[in-house]
This record gives C-alpha cells, sequence and structure tokens, in this order.
C-alpha cells in the first residue's frame, strides 16, 4: 500500500475531499491511517489527516508526502468514520471534523519562512536583500517584512532566487525535565563509596539514596528530598558515577493534591431500580439511551459512579460529560475519589498543555475514564463502555461555532458504533428528551426523591411590583432581609444568584430615556463598574460615560441594571457585619480562582455566596440553607421559544442548592412576573406540570420536540445585499420543502448589526425532509466563491440553541 488518501487543511469546498499522494520508499509502513502528515499542496507545504491507504490511483502523476507528524495515529478508526458522520450532520467541512477532535495544542501553527536558493549570486541581488540574509540562508517572514518592501520580496521570490517555505509547527512542546540515574550497578556503587573522602559527607547521602531506588528520579525532587545542592550532584555526574537525562513528565493539573478514596455507597430502593436496567444493558452489550429523571439531591452522581465501576471491571472505558461550568472541584473530586489515577479530566480551566497531556493519557490507554466538558465526547478511546451526559438539558452542550455539534447526537452515534448505553441524567430534561422518553425511544429512569427521604425546600415568590408600590426601591424584599439576617444571626449559610443573562448594566439618560449603544451594532454597550467603562460584548468596542447627555444635554446620565459588583456593595451598606464572596467573570478570570472561593465558602470563612450563573449547579454544601433569586425573569423575555423552559430549568437547579443536608432549606425567588407559568411552577418544583404546560406552547407555535427547526443567518456590510441573499436562499429552499414545512424570512435578526455587518435570517420548521441536508449543502456551495472572500458570510445551524 503506497498511496495515501488525505484530507487537506483547507476548508473549502473545493478541497473538501480526499487527495491522493504517494508515500515515500523509507515511509512505507510507518504511515497509517489516522495520522497528520505535512503534504505539498500548491506552492506550500500544509498538515493533512491519512484517512485511508491504498495500492492504485485514478490520478498517473502524484506528488510525494513529505512526512508524518505523528508516530501513532491520533484518530482511530471509529473516529475517522464519526467524523464523516459530523461532516453530513452539521454541513461542515471534512477537515473541521477531524480538528474539532483533537486538542488544541495538536492544531498545527504555520510559519511561514524566506530562503535563498542560491540559483542567483549574491553579488547580482539587491543590497536591501542582500543586507536581510547576511551570513543566513533562511529567515522568518516576519523578520524580512519589517526589513525590507513586499514588492521587492515578490520580484526576487519571481526571479527564483528566494523561495518561500511554509513550516508546520506543532503548538505545544512535551514538557521536559532533567532526571538523574545511576551510571552503574549497585555493587560498583557501593565501592565508589568507599572511596570517596570523609568530608564528602553530601555526596554519600545521595549514593545511599540511589542505593535504595531503581528508576531515574527528577533532579528538582531529588534536590528538595535530600536537602542537597545541585553542585553536589555535578560532582557525582564528572565523576561518572551518576548521569542525567531530559524526560517527559506529564503536567498534571491536579498533582498538588491527594483525593481521599470513597467506596460504594449502599444504593437506595429507588437508585436500584433506576440502576438495573443499565447493568442489564451493559451485560448484554446492548445500544440503548436511558433518561435518568431525578430531582436535585437525588443521588444521580451515585448511580453514574456504580455503572462505570461495573464498565471497568469488563475492562471497558467511560466517557462522562458535565457542563463547563458544573465541572467543579467537587464533580472532580468524586470521580477521582472512587476511581484515582484511571481518571482524565479535560476543561476549559486547564492550560493547553495539561490538556493535550490528559488527552495523551487517554490515547496511550493509561486511563479508563474521562470527565470533561463537551469536546472531551471525541475522547480516543477504542473500547467505550458506557458514556453519561449530565445535566442533559444544558444548552453548552451545543457547539455554536463549525462544526455546529451537540454532544448528545455525537454520544448517541459513538454509542451505537460500540454497542454500548447512554444515559443522559438531569433534574430538568429537556423537553425534547422528555418527549422521546414518553414515546418509548428513550428509556425512562426515574429518582422521584431526595436521599434520606430530605424534604424539597421550601419556595415563597415575592412579587417585587407589590414591594415597589409599598415604596421598598431596594434590591431586596423585605421578606428575604429578615430571612438572610436570621441566617446570620444561626450562623447558616447563603446564596444570593443574580440571573444575569439578558439583563445587563446600561447608561439611559433619565430625563429623555436615551440610551447609550454601540456604533457597530444594534445593542446597547454594558457597563462595567470598576473601570468606569462601557463595552460592546459583540464587537468589543470601548467608551467613556459620558456626564451629558448627548441627545438632551441633561446631566441625570445614570447606569440602569443590577450588577453583582452593586448588589455586593448594598449587602454590606445594609449588612456590614456578613462576609460576602462574589463569583462572576470578573473574580473568577484567573487559574484556580473558582475553586480558591467555593474552597473559602465551603470552610465557613463566608456567610453569603453571590453569584451568576455560576453558582448555580452543582454545588452540594451542607450548611446552605437559604438561597435567594434576586431577579427570576431577566431570561424570559428574550426572543427565544426556549426562554420559559431556560427560565424553569434554572430555578429549579437554584433551588437545588438548599437543604441538601440536615438543615431544611428555603428559597425565595424574587420577580416581576410571579404569573408566569414557569416561574410558579418552578416555584412548586413540578416539572410535570410545567412540561405539559410548555408543550402545548410548543404544539402550537409549531416548536421542537413537534417540529424540528433549522437556521439560516447571512450576515453582510451592505443591508441590500444581506437582504437580497437572504430571499434568493429563502426561495431556493422553500421551493424544496414539502408542504408541510414552513419557511419564516427573510427577517432582521434579533440583534440586527454586529461589528458593522448586517444580519438577516430564515427559519425553516419541519418534520421529516429527507432532502432538507442537500438542498442546504447545495446552496453553501453555491455561495461559496464570495463567503471565500469573506463579505459575505453564510451560517447554517441544523437544531439551532440560540436564535439571536
Amino acid at each position: 500500500m503506497n498511496i495515501a488518501s488525505i484530507i487537506v487543511d483547507v476548508p473549502a469546498k473545493q478541497t473538501d475531499r480526499a487527495f491522493d499522494y504517494l508515500i515515500p520508499d523509507h515511509l512505507i509502513g510507518v504511515i497509517e491511517p489516522g495520522m497528520r502528515v505535512v503534504v505539498p499542496f500548491g506552492p506550500r507545504k500544509i498538515q493533512g489527516f491519512v484517512t485511508a491507504l491504498k495500492d492504485k490511483s485514478d490520478f498517473a502523476k502524484l506528488k510525494e508526502l513529505i512526512e508524518p507528524m505523528d508516530l501513532t495515529p491520533v484518530l482511530n478508526q471509529e473516529l475517522l468514520s464519526l467524523g464523516n458522520w459530523l461532516t453530513e450532520k452539521t454541513l461542515c467541512y471534512k477537515i473541521s471534523a477531524f480538528q474539532v477532535m483533537l486538542p488544541a495544542a495538536l492544531k498545527a501553527k504555520y510559519e511561514k519562512k524566506l530562503k535563498l536558493t542560491g540559483i542567483v549570486n549574491e553579488g547580482e541581488m539587491p543590497a536591501e536583500i542582500q543586507r536581510m540574509f547576511e551570513n543566513q540562508d533562511l529567515i522568518s517572514w516576519e523578520e524580512a517584512v519589517k526589513m525590507g518592501s513586499i514588492s521587492l520580496l515578490q520580484k526576487e521570490t519571481a526571479k527564483g532566487s528566494i523561495e518561500i517555505i511554509y513550516d508546520v509547527k506543532e503548538r505545544v512542546k512535551k514538557k521536559k525535565l532533567k532526571h538523574i540515574f545511576l551510571n552503574m550497578s549497585k555493587e560498583e556503587l557501593a565501592s565508589q563509596k568507599d572511596q570517596l573522602p570523609s568530608q564528602a559527607a553530601k555526596q554519600k547521602k545521595v549514593i545511599d539514596y540511589f542505593l535504595q531506588t531503581d528508576s531515574p528520579v527528577e533532579l528538582r525532587l531529588l534536590l528538595s528530598h535530600l536537602g542537597v545542592s545541585s553542585s553536589v550532584i555535578n560532582g557525582l555526574i564528572q565523576k561518572g558515577i551518576l548521569n542525567q537525562k531530559e524526560m517527559e513528565v506529564y503536567r498534571d493539573p491536579f498533582e498538588e493534591r491527594n483525593f481521599a478514596r470513597t467506596d460504594p455507597l449502599p444504593l437506595t430502593e429507588e437508585q436500584t431500580n433506576a440502576i438495573t436496567p443499565v447493568l442489564h444493558s451493559l451485560d448484554e452489550k446492548k445500544h440503548q439511551i436511558f433518561l435518568l429523571y431525578g430531582v436535585t439531591g437525588s443521588g444521580k452522581t451515585e448511580v453514574y459512579l456504580q455503572s462505570i465501576q461495573k464498565v471497568l471491571q469488563e475492562g471497558k472505558e467511560a466517557i462522562v460529560l458535565v457542563p463547563e461550568i458544573s465541572l467543579t472541584p467537587q464533580m472532580v473530586k468524586r470521580f477521582k475519589g472512587r476511581f484515582g489515577d484511571q481518571v482524565a479530566v479535560m476543561h476549559s480551566g486547564l492550560s493547553a498543555g495539561e490538556k493535550y497531556d490528559e488527552w495523551r493519557k487517554i490515547q496511550r490507554k493509561e486511563v479508563k475514564v474521562v470527565v470533561g466538558a463537551r469536546s472531551a465526547i471525541f475522547a480516543p478511546f477504542e473500547n467505550l463502555g458506557i458514556i453519561i451526559i449530565d445535566e442533559e438539558h444544558e444548552t453548552s452542550y451545543k457547539q455554536e461555532e463549525n462544526p455546529r455539534y451537540h454532544a448528545r447526537d455525537v454520544a448517541i452515534e459513538r454509542a451505537y458504533q460500540h454497542r454500548c448505553p447512554v444515559v443522559l441524567g438531569s433534574a430538568t430534561p429537556s423537553l425534547e428528551s422528555f418527549a422521546r422518553a414518553q414515546k418509548g425511544v428513550y428509556k425512562l429512569l426515574s429518582l422521584p426523591k431526595r436521599m434520606n427521604n430530605q424534604a424539597l425546600p421550601a419556595v415563597e415568590i415575592v412579587d417585587m411590583r407589590e414591594e415597589l408600590r409599598d415604596g421598598n426601591r431596594s434590591m431586596f424584599s423585605r421578606s428575604l432581609l429578615e430571612k438572610i439576617k436570621d441566617r446570620l444571626e444561626k450562623k447558616e449559610q447563603i446564596v444570593l444568584f443574580l440571573n444575569k443573562r439578558g439583563h445587563s448594566s446600561f447608561v439611559m439618560c433619565r430625563d429623555c430615556g436615551y440610551v447609550v449603544n454601540c456604533p457597530n451594532c444594534d445593542i446597547s454597550l454594558t457597563y462595567h463598574r470598576f473601570n468606569q467603562q462601557m463595552k460592546c460584548h459583540y464587537c468589543g468596542y470601548e467608551a467613556s460615560v459620558p456626564d451629558k447627555c448627548p441627545e438632551c444635554n441633561s446631566e441625570h446620565i445614570r447606569y440602569f441594571g443590577t450588577g453583582t459588583q452593586k448588589v455586593e456593595e448594598e449587602i454590606i451598606k445594609i449588612l456590614p457585619e456578613a462576609k460576602v464572596i462574589r463569583m462572576d467573570v470578573d473574580t473568577t478570570s484567573r487559574k484556580g480562582s473558582h475553586e480558591r472561593l467555593l474552597d473559602q465558602f465551603q470552610e465557613g470563612n463566608a456567610d453569603i455566596l453571590l453569584g451568576t450563573q455560576m453558582i448555580a449547579k452543582g454545588l452540594d454544601f451542607p450548611n446552605i440553607t437559604l438561597v435567594g433569586v434576586l431577579s427570576a425573569d431577566t431570561m424570559l423575555h428574550l426572543p427565544d421559544f426556549r426562554s420559559s423552559e431556560k427560565t424553569f430549568q434554572l430555578l429549579t437547579q437554584v433551588s437545588g442548592r438548599a437543604g441538601r443536608h440536615e438543615l431544611a432549606g428555603e428559597v425565595i425567588i424574587q420577580t416581576y412576573t410571579p404569573e408566569h407559568y414557569s416561574i410558579e411552577l418552578a416555584g412548586d418544583q413540578d416539572f410535570d406540570r410545567f412540561y405539559e404546560r410548555e408543550m402545548m406552547m410548543r404544539k402550537i407555535h409549531k416548536y421542537p420536540p413537534f417540529y424540528y427547526v433549522s437556521l439560516i443567518t447571512v450576515s453582510h456590510e451592505e443591508l441590500m445585499k444581506a437582504v437580497s441573499v437572504t430571499e434568493k436562499i429563502t426561495a431556493y429552499i422553500g421551493s424544496r420543502l414539502s408542504k408541510d414545512a414552513i419557511c419564516l424570512g427573510p427577517v432582521a435578526s434579533p440583534i440586527p448589526r454586529i461589528n458593522n455587518r448586517y444580519r438577516y435570517q430564515c427559519l425553516i420548521k419541519y418534520k421529516r425532509e429527507p432532502e432538507l441536508g442537500r438542498s442546504l449543502k447545495k446552496m453553501l456551495d453555491h455561495y461559496q466563491q464570495e463567503t471565500a472572500l469573506g463579505d459575505l458570510q453564510i451560517s447554517v445551524d441544523v437544531n439551532p440553541y440560540i436564535l439571536m
């Protein structure tokens, strides 16, 4: 097999197929499918993925591939075919599908360099070029551009005196550290020790250490362990007794901590009923999808852990996905505590190097379980026994840029290939999953009660309009304030949750109502308190706050909205004795800060934990007895058919943080729309009634789970161009749909302009359209020329989670 089919790193329609390359003789037998290789493509060298090997090609003249970038394949056979499935499902290019499966560290970096060819004598070259290449024949493109004009370089390249080289570079180096090892046998070592003079006590100490050990020791550890300086070691190396070499070590984000081993807990009757069908499916090696629907605090994690244990006993592997936000140290502790070093963890808090090392542990089969956020679904396991998705309703499982996959769909596809079960767990399942469970497509497993039969917390809904009428202008209702004071006296802990999504602080004139907007986008600027700046969260535009209103010159221009800082200041004013920990984007941007703040709270160093989305899930602290939701309805008014569902889920999740242990919990939800069913039913934690109400709404308005939805968004710097292209696309797609489908559009997007680009969209609702995928692909290919230039952007999202 001397020909390789290769997908090259050029995301475009023309290159979205395998190209054949000849394998040079010395690499036959080395190159395997799933490896990354460097290949010539036009004038440059680029990275490509080998998808297959074969004996003959339809093309007579083939270029040779240059070299492999890997010693072992980075994608196994199953992931290669998953790439094809992903391409078809999300309408992306094959190269994008392969790239998304690898950690960022493995995405190639291209370095452009200039090299003298030696065809033209140096004397005949312009002086400027000679100066650039002083006593070297290879320089980087950046250096050359700094020193000379580009047109001169182009002329010389055309003459053939300079060639451009594209160097393909790895992003991350393996971490190597100096290790010290013995250069002789232990018998020789003992005799060497006797020959040392009596004053060489430290050298003798080192020799004694090596008489006890067989393996190389990291230099750093050796010095700190024995309390000697590096000159002692160097002395022994010069004598030929010891030697040193650089050895690869893993970057371990958890090396500082030892996880206490935990044993499986006895299961309650309900947990046993829930886990039995899963274990049964494992025994029969059957692909089945389970929806584990259990109220907050009902012990879902223990069901996961014991299912995984069974999988490991059979010598298979497991993937556990948890939302990025709840990948808390607590979650990691549970898995590491049970399965120790068999666990790899992948999440965004790790550096590129740490992620790469965790990924390599999986690839080298050194671990059996991976716990991670969305992209961990592509872990390169070859013998999967189970895939678990916790909080399956979370929207962060959907990737918002190409390829726009949903981790749940990928999990189901992988589990189908491995003939193993998928467990989707949630206290508030997404309507789509619950509807599938009702229809029998998924098997429903329920955990209706909390562990040790604890009561769900009592919930009180406070109408903030009433508070305003009674003259209370503060952010805290009287009821919430009383309860906070009560908890402070009892030394119990409180969580205050501020629902920030779609509710940021903006600057407005109180006289004429003028709101300061971004000049590049049709959206108000967000006010940032700590640097007194206003910022656009879409394009990054910044401005300082005006002291006069630009419209009416009034000086009454202030910011509105409640940010976490503002809430914190008000608490300190009203309750100076309370200790507050604030968790938001500003306080958790540094690595490890998330964990540090939660540890402080757990140790009781604060009374109140105040935060946004990131504190809604996964926290389990025994002393929390009060949860206050300061603004329940900010998400209800977003232009999104899932807004009531998201509000209900979030309120239920937050409420679930209270009273999880011995002490009873209470929840107070402050809202301006107490009559809305999603808030009312979240108060009762009544998912079943919410499901009925919401399904009725979805049926009337023809939304999922009754219909599928696809969204086409077109953006261009000229308004008329964006409108006309969207009109053409809508007409083309509309003519290819059956009469049951509905094509809405073209309409302006809810945010009609971002970064000076106008945005129009078209929404398709349908039940069964086997040809739709093909029509969308054809449409994207038709506009490829224009989108490649970057003037026009078209995105297709099959099953969108954000309609804005």
